[in-house]
């Protein structure tokens, strides 16, 4: 037997063998991390906190530094160690045939975007419990054949729709769910993604082109029309309409200042401009700030070294103005519901605010008025008054990202897909809805989302059957 065979046969011998009085299993929920950048952390981050529920046994990651960082900190054996997520499902093919076990109880899939499908259809194939993060995929086609791979292999499949698992969010959805405001009627959503930001993400960074990942709705706010959706079910989307486009990160609205400078660090007027790499990256270092969006440059520790390395030579360092992003800076999404209920949803670049989503919740008796941190209820009966200020667990989006591993992890746990609040379905049709607002922006037309759907998923059936030909297209049909 190889040496990653026993080691794999103790670490799973250990598992079954704890047990306390009650007969529940004490042992962790073992998960493998499948990408170790800056979500694989995130979610990992719980087996840090809370280590008698959650372990991580398994990893996946490309980048030596990354993985080697990432390996010690959570104490992953050698053995399970992996540079490909190729490598770790061969391994874990192995243990199954020859042992009959897998190497963890779930995998969490953190890769980038357009890998998502032959990521998860690989590992439920496998029968793992599987969080993916968002989006599910980047094209109907992939969506239909997670759906259906998911669906076979009867596991929990958790969405990274974070939003929803927030204390804040939380908070708000059991006053929605409780009626004492009345009926809510419409939702005005605002997504200030941070001028600095979509500079880095979108201009710059992975998801800069639709080609090589996909629309900045689908990318950026699909978990925000998934939290507008689940606030207002049972009811869904019936039509949408949505407008935007790309204004500003383009070649035609460089400064002619900057002359024929390409990069940041030789351009002329760098200290006059407010995406300036040097800013956003280098005075960040400077001041001992190596977190996001610095960390990404690099593999390993950022320092002045190797940043100014990755600016001069790699894409955070180029133009914005000559960079190949494509992808709208601005979107508004206008649905109505099945109930005849309404929403608006704006996402837009310009912003000094990152990520501080502002909400506001119309019912017939009340409204609340957000802004991710804090919220006020306001009762039109009594004239009542209130704010609450729910506890930030700690991570990103406010305790979102902590919340949707530890109800993922207790999902697994029990093994009730119930335990994280949604559905295969449900993330299936909120997909659906953002392909729908897409193809209304760019076909400049109203929505029917019904028969959206049914005409998506005869095409892609009829492509599917055919076999010949190409299939559709990637961000849309």
């Amino acid at each position: 037997m190889s040496h990653l065979l026993s080691t794999t046969k103790n670490i799973l011998h250990r598992k079954s063998s704890k047990a306390t009085m009650s007969g529940v299993p004490r042992t962790p929920v073992t998960v493998a991390i499948v990408g170790c950048g800056q979500r694989g952390k995130a979610y990992a981050e719980y087996a840090r906190v809370s280590p008698d529920f959650c372990k991580v046994v398994a990893i996946a990651e490309p980048r030596p530094k990354s993985q080697r960082r990432f390996a010690d900190l959570h104490n992953v054996d050698n053995t399970l160690v992996f540079n490909t997520w190729q490598e770790l499902h061969a391994a874990s093919e192995e243990t199954i045939n020859t042992i009959g076990r897998r190497l963890a109880d779930a995998v969490v899939i953190a890769v980038q975007d357009e890998m998502h499908k032959e990521v998860v259809l690989a590992f439920a194939a496998q029968g793992y419990h599987i969080l993916c993060e968002k989006p599910m995929a980047t094209s109907l086609e992939d969506i239909f054949q997670i759906e259906a791979a998911v669906s076979r292999a009867k596991i929990i499949f958790g969405m990274g729709h974070v939003l929803r698992y927030s204390p804040y969010s939380r908070e708000i959805t059991e006053i929605v769910r409780s009626g004492k405001l009345g009926k809510l009627v419409n939702i005005v959503q605002v997504e200030p993604v941070g001028y600095y930001h979509f500079a880095h993400s979108y201009v710059r960074g992975n998801w800069a082109t639709e080609k090589t990942s996909s629309f900045s709705l689908m990318t950026k706010c699909c978990h925000d029309i998934d939290l507008i959706s689940f606030w207002l079910s049972p009811s869904t989307p019936s039509r949408v309409s949505s407008f935007g486009s790309l204004q500003h990160f383009r070649k035609s609205s460089k400064p002619a200042a900057a002359g024929a400078a390409t990069r940041c660090l030789d351009c002329p007027i760098e200290k006059d401009c407010a995406y300036s790499a040097k800013k956003i990256y280098l005075d960040a270092v400077s001041r001992g700030k190596t977190g996001w969006p610095v960390s990404p440059l690099v593999d390993g520790l950022p320092d002045i070294e190797n940043v100014t390395q990755a600016l001069r030579t790699g894409p955070y360092g180029r133009c914005v103005y000559e960079s190949p992003n494509d992808v709208c800076d601005h979107q508004v999404v206008n649905f109505e519901f099945s109930d005849g209920a309404t929403a608006s949803f704006t996402m837009v670049a310009y912003t000094s605010l990152i990520c501080d989503r502002q909400v506001r919740l119309h019912f017939t008796n009340g409204e609340i008025v957000g802004d991710m941190h804090t919220f006020t209820t306001h009762d039109f009966r009594t004239g009542a008054r209130t704010t609450s200020v729910p506890t930030d667990e700690g991570g990103g989006h406010g305790g979102g990202d902590l919340g949707l591993i530890r109800a993922f992890v207790e999902a697994v746990r029990t093994g009730r897909q119930d335990a994280l609040g949604t559905t295969l379905a449900e993330v299936v049709k909120s997909h659906m809805t953002v392909f729908a607002a897409e193809t209304s922006r760019r076909e400049g037309r109203v929505v029917d989302c019904g028969e959206f759907e049914r005409t998506v998923r005869e095409q892609v059936a009829a492509a599917q059957n055919a076999s010949v030909g190409e299939a559709p297209t990637t961000n849309g049909i």
